[in-house]
């Protein structure tokens, strides 16, 4: 199957993550569901074909990416600039008020809103920092793991889409993406880990 022939560029986000407002975010872990989630798909072999994996050096995407790496017998490689939008500057939100301020920002990307890193700024930071994997001339398929937003800022730099939270992941987390190397040229956008087929 041709399928079969593409190397791809995968990029994997991370899972459910225990929330603790008085942990700062980068350093919150997975949860249990989180934890099973990746078990699972590792028992069903949902990365066969992958032979690199680079994860941002958020404490959750980390706890994505080895146990991945580890079945896969390859390291993680960790790149610090992959995380998430900057948004320390106001830190832990509750559910109603952190989905409102995700919509601003997608929606206004040109703006830091109430502090944010501006989308227009976090999409060009992911667009580097991984430009050197759509070419990377290896055999095999190279996954990254990172997070939704910083994800889907990236998808639709690949795709030609203007940015929007229309593109964005399902809830939930551990949802995957996948482009051709070293076009770009998009295979899916955002699904469940789940009902990606593996190779």
């Amino acid at each position: 199957m041709l399928s079969e022939l593409l190397a791809r560029l995968l990029y994997l986000s991370h899972p459910q993550v225990a929330i603790d407002p008085a942990v700062p975010v980068p350093d919150w872990g997975l949860n249990e569901t989180g934890r099973a989630r990746v078990g699972a798909w590792i028992g069903a072999g949902a990365f066969a074909g992958v032979v690199r994996v680079v994860s941002s050096a958020e404490r959750k995407a980390v706890e994505t990416a080895r146990p991945i790496a580890t079945a896969l017998g390859c390291p993680a490689e960790i790149r610090p600039r992959t995380h998430e939008n900057d948004r320390s500057a106001t830190g832990f939100l509750p559910a109603d008020a952190f989905e409102a301020t995700a919509d601003a920002f997608f929606a206004a990307a040109g703006v830091s809103v109430f502090g944010w890193e501006r989308a227009l700024d976090a999409q060009a930071r992911i667009v580097a920092e991984t430009a050197d994997l759509l070419k990377w001339d290896g055999m095999g398929d190279v996954l990254l793991v990172g997070h939704g937003a910083v994800g889907t800022l990236l998808l639709c730099h690949l795709a030609g889409w203007t940015i929007s939270r229309r593109y964005d992941q399902p809830a939930g987390g551990g949802n995957l993406w996948a482009v051709e190397r070293p076009s770009g040229d998009l295979i899916h956008a955002w699904r469940p880990t789940e009902t990606c087929a593996p190779r």
